[in-house]
C-alpha cells in the first residue's frame, strides 16, 4: 500500500520535479506536491498547506536552496529540508549542511532520496516526542513549585530526592539541608513501622493511598497530616521510588475539636437545663424549693446550682409601691429621721 506523502518542492525543471516523484512512487510513496520557483510562492505554500518535507534544488534563476532554507527556518516549522542539486561539489553540501540542511543529494543519486526522507521524518518524529515532553516536564515542575500542598520524593533506600517550596514551609527544612537524608527525619519515634510498612508497599509498586497521620517538623513539633503516597517507575516499569503529597491539617483538627468540646457543651448545659424540668415542690409561705435530699433551699440557690442563670435584685413597680405605702405609714414623710420636714 502506498504511504501518502505531502512534499514542497522547489524545483524550476519540471523533467527533474517528476524524476523525483517517479523516483519516490517507486520506493512507495504517493507524494501529495506542490512545485515552487520563487520565494513569494514558497512563502504562501508554507502558510496555507502542512509539509512533510521540503526539497529543493540548490540554483534556480530566480531563487537558491539557501534562500529557500531561509524562508523555512524564518517560518518556524520543524521540516526537514533536503537539498537535491545537479550541482556536486563538496563546499556546497558542507555549506548547506552546516546553515542547517539535513541532507545533500545529487540528482544523479536519487536512490537516496527515499531512505533520507524516512529517516528524518524519524528523527523529526522524535524531535516533537523529546519538545511535548519536555513541556509535559516543564508543566508538571511548575505545578509542583506553586503547590500549597508539599510533595517530595525518595528512592528504595528512603532517601529524600526532591523537596518543593510548600515542604520547605511547612517542615521548616531547606531543601538543601534534607535532600540525601532519610525520610526517616520526618516520622515522630512512635511512628517508624509506618515508615517500614510504607516502603514494603511502595516496592511491590502499590499505591499507599489516602491516609491521615503525624510527621515531626524541623523544630520538633509534631503536626497531624494527611497525605497520598505513590511508587515512581522508570521507563521499562520497574519501581525506583515514590513521591508524596502532603497537606498540614493542624488547623483542621483543632476545628474538628472545636466543635466536639462545643457540642459535649451544649450537651452539658441542656443536662442543667433538664433539671429544672418537671414539678418543683414549693413552699407557699416561705417561696423556698425543696431539693432531692429533702433540704429547703432559697429560690436563687436551687436554681443557681442547676443553671447557669446569674440573679441581680430589684424591686418591681407593685412592691416598689407597696414598700413606699409601708414606709409613709411607719414614718409620715413629715417626721422621717425624727424631725419635721
Amino acid at each position: 500500500m502506498s504511504k501518502s506523502l505531502h512534499i514542497l518542492v522547489v524545483e524550476d525543471s519540471e523533467s527533474d520535479f517528476l524524476l523525483l516523484l517517479a523516483e519516490l512512487r517507486r520506493k512507495g510513496y504517493e507524494p501529495v506536491h506542490l512545485r515552487v520557483e520563487t520565494a513569494v510562492q514558497m512563502q504562501v505554500a508554507l502558510q496555507k498547506s502542512d509539509w512533510d518535507v521540503v526539497i529543493s534544488d540548490y540554483v534556480l534563476p530566480q531563487f537558491s536552496a539557501p534562500d529557500a532554507l531561509t524562508l523555512l527556518q524564518e517560518s518556524k516549522q520543524d521540516i526537514p529540508f533536503i537539498v537535491v542539486s545537479g550541482v556536486f561539489g563538496e563546499e556546497a553540501a558542507v555549506h548547506m549542511m552546516k546553515a542547517g540542511a539535513d541532507d545533500y543529494i545529487t540528482k544523479g543519486n536519487l536512490s537516496r532520496l527515499a531512505p533520507a526522507i524516512e529517516r528524518e521524518l524519524e528523527a523529526g518524529r522524535t524531535r516533537r516526542a523529546k519538545a511535548r515532553a519536555e513541556a509535559a516536564m516543564q508543566h508538571l515542575a511548575a505545578i509542583v513549585e506553586s503547590s500549597e500542598d508539599a510533595i517530595y520524593s525518595k528512592n528504595l533506600d528512603s532517601v529524600i530526592v526532591s523537596w518543593n517550596p510548600a515542604a520547605e514551609r511547612i517542615f521548616g527544612y531547606r531543601a538543601e539541608e534534607v535532600i540525601g537524608r532519610s525520610i526517616a527525619v520526618l516520622f515522630p519515634f512512635n511512628h517508624w513501622d509506618e515508615l517500614l510498612d510504607t516502603m514494603s508497599t511502595i516496592r511491590r509498586g502499590e499505591l499507599v493511598g489516602f491516609k491521615e497521620t503525624y510527621r515531626k517538623c524541623k523544630d520538633g513539633r509534631i503536626i497531624p497530616v494527611s497525605m497520598t503516597i505513590s511508587p515512581i517507575k522508570n521507563a521499562d516499569g520497574t519501581v525506583i521510588g515514590a513521591s508524596t503529597i502532603l497537606r498540614d491539617i493542624t488547623e483542621k483538627k483543632q476545628a474538628e475539636e472545636e466543635r466536639l468540646k462545643l457540642i459535649e457543651e451544649l450537651t452539658e448545659s441542656l443536662g442543667r437545663v433538664k433539671a429544672l424540668s418537671g414539678l418543683l415542690p414549693i413552699c407557699a409561705s416561705c417561696k423556698r424549693i425543696r431539693d432531692e435530699q429533702d433540704s429547703w433551699q432559697a429560690v436563687e440557690t436551687y436554681v443557681s446550682q442547676r443553671s447557669d442563670a446569674t440573679f441581680s435584685h430589684a424591686l418591681c413597680p407593685d412592691c416598689s409601691k407597696n414598700y413606699l405605702n409601708v414606709l409613709n405609714q411607719v414614718s409620715p414623710p413629715g417626721k422621717r429621721n425624727g424631725h419635721a420636714e
